[in-house]
């Protein structure tokens, strides 16, 4: 959870006898990788060497557990749990054992279920808290300390199952600090159990390391378990204790120093994984009714009822950027899904992709015939085509309606509508909105839909918009090597539905405040969960019922409690946290109001925001709507961070820092703008050289081009306006770009208006008006609103292609873009193209300076690649950080289209059309 830094030493060297000898190189040089690995080959010291994203930490010292003079001494994770709500805090304790300041960065990962509640920063007994406000307000506050010029930093993160909070602090030589951080959830009951995701990763041997849970339930705990993914069983059992009895459950894990070794003689600390806590609650009855302080909390959970039959449709994206490992776990998944269905359940499949096809006119019943029929099927599915969502999706709910008003299946059971999708729609109605209305319409509440987002090459919100409007919900699918496991594990959630149409009932007019009381589906495994307020908190006797129909015939379930019993029941829980419903009912009424927000537009989504705003301050939750100001010391002036509660990772998502700062581009570069010129500024010589293409438009060139990465770009010239193939030269410039990736498949095709993305025959298409930023594996496309856009292709290659917009009503001039390679460390030896062709080193030499035709312009003779050439020098813009005034770039001018510069002549790079 600690990482050392040394932010005063830029130099990675070596010592002998405690002294520097000499620097090996800088932190901040362009090739820092070859000095890290010589550095490692050698056993050199690498303290303090620090480049992004890559943080090393220090040689250790003869003192156990110091890393580069910081001691982290203590750390004790203490999580208390009463009635399902877990709070949790996370304290570490260090000393800075250096004799000079150091950084320390304080990690903790928590579950993306959690609301951070609290944090503070201790140093030498100076607490310095943090304190949670409306977004906006926090934001400002951020925004106010940078433009001060002080150190400020965005603390958030967000993965699978956790999320990061991470704050820095400057310690004194000799300080002490600590960090305590402190989280709220309430733990949902899965497959079963409850369970409790602890992040360890100390990063050094601690001297007293501790997790401590106490778990409270009235009910009574019926299991308690837990387990370590970065320890044997064997070394688990000596370091974890853990017991129930009762109402109480304790768990405690305390590894000593040498238990937490890696090896027996190691310094380094295995602790470095997921500790997990599960439990069960005894459920002699269905329901569980608490009430403390005058608020409720109503757990339902019925055992033994036989399962419901459900009908159930996948719909199933097979387009082309479904081809390899997603279609092979796809298959993979309903092959085991098939194996689990049951012989009452009625099922189909759809496939879309430009097309929608089926596996069945209708539902059939899974017979063992039935069954072996759809395996042979699912076995066949290819990927092919585009993504045609919303007509995949409409022809699975009319499959499902059909079938219930032509009675082919049972009277009792439940439709169920599963969509998995890895990218947006590109053909047929591809409107996202427009989609939503569709498949709102046609459901009519009638079912279900759960959407399955696959990957990061989609937009999540849209998934999970639709399946809130439609009483499902949306989980994404990580595309990791357990993909066909998550796809499985989320079919066995919704696998055993008990009760359909559920509705928590309680006595009128004794309730404020309600959390939501209806649910289409109870499913096996699962807990319903309703919270509220009493009108009277006096009232001696507690009534709920519930009622849902069942696979046999419609049940009422009915929970009294007797408000003097529950009151001496509770007093036995001294020791957990106190008015714990309450927070739970504020937690609960906060989550479920931003889950309306989501979906809501206007004055009801005005209202929505304004009451879960309200309760995140009342309460002190970190939510998306507020944010947590970190004031912390720094060099006697304050240190602004700010902690934010991360959404779920889209692959398209607003992206503001590139309206705040431009990105950094490393040196060399080589880009070509304007008429258009192309400019090659040249390593090692500190000069710059550019050059013309003179060609009609609607001529294609090909820029670069390299065989080993697989990356091509080419570039298609127009001219001013009327301008055509047929015309003069005149001024032309670049207004399309194709940018290709053939190991990928992926492709850009760039215009003045819009950018269409492609995987395979799959394409997304967006506005310069936007601002997103589009991610996969090796592929990073961020466009910047009407400025530029960014392409990186993994770390070592980046574009950056400028927007030029001109007044629309110009007689003449039109729109045209501009093409930057910042970035070229990677490509290969054998790259070509007008611009390609310059990566590999070369050399020139410019004398004979003499005045030229025009006298601000002086002539003189270049040596290059073999020929003498007259050059002129004089000056171009590089619009890569100002895309409306530039910046002055001087230059040699090389005439004649490039020649003797560029290898062959133009005309050789002529391509016949972008792709």
């Amino acid at each position: 959870m600690l990482q050392v830094i040394d932010p005063a030493r830029k130099t990675l060297g070596w010592r002998i006898k405690g002294e520097q000898v000499k620097p090996v190189c800088s932190a901040m040089v362009t090739m820092w990788w070859p000095c890290l690995v010589l550095a490692l080959l050698s056993g050199l010291e690498t303290s303090g060497f620090q480049r992004s994203p890559l943080r090393l930490l220090g040689k250790r010292s003869l003192r156990e557990g110091v890393v580069d003079g910081i001691e982290v001494y203590s750390t004790k994770i203490s999580c208390k749990v009463t009635s399902r709500f877990a709070h949790n805090v996370v304290t570490t304790r260090a000393v800075n054992r250096a004799d000079k300041a150091k950084e320390v960065s304080f990690d903790v990962e928590l579950p993306k279920t959690a609301f951070i509640t609290n944090f503070t920063l201790t140093i030498d007994g100076v607490t310095y808290p943090g304190n949670i406000k409306e977004k906006e307000v926090a934001q400002k506050q951020y925004e106010k300390a940078v433009s001060q010029g002080k150190t400020a930093g965005l603390v958030k993160a967000s993965g699978r199952k956790l999320e990061k909070f991470t704050v820095s602090v400057n310690v004194a030589a000799g300080s002490k600090v600590t960090f305590e951080l402190t989280y709220e959830e309430l733990l949902k009951r899965h497959k079963g159990k409850y369970e409790m995701y602890i992040k360890v990763q100390p990063k050094q041997l601690v001297r007293h390391f501790e997790i401590d849970a106490h778990i409270f339930e009235p009910q009574g705990i019926s299991m308690l378990d837990a387990e370590a993914s970065f320890i044997t069983n064997d070394l688990l059992g000596s370091a974890l204790t853990k017991s129930f009895s009762g109402k109480k459950g304790h768990v405690s894990f305390k590894p000593s120093l040498d238990q937490q070794r890696s090896c027996p003689t190691c310094t380094d600390s295995l602790l470095n994984g997921d500790f997990t806590i599960v439990y069960d609650v005894n459920r002699e009855s269905p329901g569980n009714v608490q009430v403390v302080n005058g608020y409720f909390v109503h757990f339902f959970a019925p055992q033994g009822l036989p399962v419901v039959p459900k009908n159930i449709v996948f719909v199933i994206d097979i387009s082309g950027s479904m081809a390899g490992r997603k279609i092979h776990q796809t298959r993979d998944a309903l092959l085991k899904i098939l194996d689990d269905m049951k012989e009452d359940d009625y099922l189909n499949f759809i496939l879309f992709s430009t097309h929608v096809t089926t596996w069945k006119d209708s539902l059939v019943q899974a017979t063992p015939a039935n069954l072996e029929e759809a395996r042979m099927f699912v076995k066949n599915i290819r990927d092919e085509g585009m993504t045609n969502i919303n007509d995949g999706l409409l022809r699975g709910v009319h499959m499902l309606k059909d079938a219930r008003e032509r009675h082919l299946v049972p009277e009792r059971s439940t439709s169920i509508l599963i969509m998995l999708t890895d990218g947006d729609a590109n053909t047929g109605e591809s409107r996202p909105q427009k989609i939503q209305e569709n498949v709102r319409n046609a459901i009519g509440g009638k079912f279900p839909l759960y959407n399955l987002g696959f990957g990061n090459n989609l937009n999540y919100n849209f998934l999970e918009t639709m399946a809130l409007e439609n009483n499902g919900l949306a989980r994404r699918i990580y595309e990791d090597s357990d993909a066909n496991l998550q796809l499985q594990g989320f079919y066995e959630e919704v696998a055993n539905p008990l009760l359909t149409n559920v509705e928590v009932e309680y006595p009128e007019n004794a309730i404020l405040d309600l959390t939501k009381n209806n649910y289409p589906h109870f499913y096996d495994g699962s807990e319903i969960v309703v919270a509220g307020r009493l009108v009277d908190s006096d009232m001696n006797n507690f009534k709920a019922d519930v009622k849902g129909h069942g696979a046999l015939n419609d049940l009422t379930f009915t929970e009294e409690v007797d408000m003097k019993e529950m009151d001496a029941a509770l007093k036995e829980q001294g020791y957990i946290f106190g008015n714990y419903i309450e927070r739970l009912w504020a937690y609960l009424t906060i989550e479920q109001l931003l889950e309306r927000r989501k979906n809501a537009f206007g004055e009801e989504k005005e209202n929505l925001t304004a009451q879960a705003l309200e309760l995140s301050l009342k309460y002190h939750f970190v939510t998306p709507l507020t944010s947590m100001v970190v004031t912390k010391p720094e060099d006697n002036e304050d240190q602004t961070s700010i902690a934010d509660k991360p959404g779920e990772a889209t692959s398209v998502t607003p992206s503001m820092a590139y309206l705040t700062q431009q990105p950094s581009f490393p040196n060399p570069y080589y880009y070509v703008d304007g008429d258009p010129h192309f400019i090659i500024h040249v390593p090692g010589k500190n000069d710059t050289i550019c050059f013309n293409i003179d060609e009609k438009p609607g001529t294609v060139l090909r820029l670069i081009q390299d065989p080993v990465t697989g990356i091509t770009v080419t570039g298609q010239i127009i001219g001013d306006k009327g301008s055509g193939p047929s015309s003069g030269t005149g001024k032309t410039y670049f207004g399309k770009l194709g940018i290709t990736n053939a190991w990928m498949d992926f492709r850009i095709e760039v215009t003045t208006e819009k950018i269409i993305l492609g995987n395979g025959e799959a394409l997304s298409t967006f506005r310069w008006l936007d601002t997103v930023t589009v991610t996969q594996t090796g592929l990073s496309v961020t466009i910047n609103r009407k400025k530029n856009m960014v392409v990186s292709f993994g770390d070592g290659v980046k574009f950056v292609i400028v927007l030029h917009q001109v007044w629309k009503k110009h007689p003449v001039h039109q729109d045209f873009l501009g093409f930057y390679v910042v970035d070229s460390h990677r490509m290969s030896a054998q790259t070509h193209g007008l611009l390609g062709q310059f990566f590999r080193p070369f050399d020139f030499e410019v004398f004979d300076i003499r005045p030229g035709s025009d006298p601000t312009k002086p002539d003189a003779t270049m040596v290059v690649k073999s020929h003498q050439l007259t050059v002129t020098r004089g000056s171009q813009k590089d619009y890569r950080k100002d895309t409306s005034v530039g910046t002055k770039v001087l230059c040699w001018f090389v005439h004649n289209n490039g020649e003797g510069l560029i290898d062959g002549v133009h005309t050789d790079y002529i391509v016949p059309s972008l792709f």
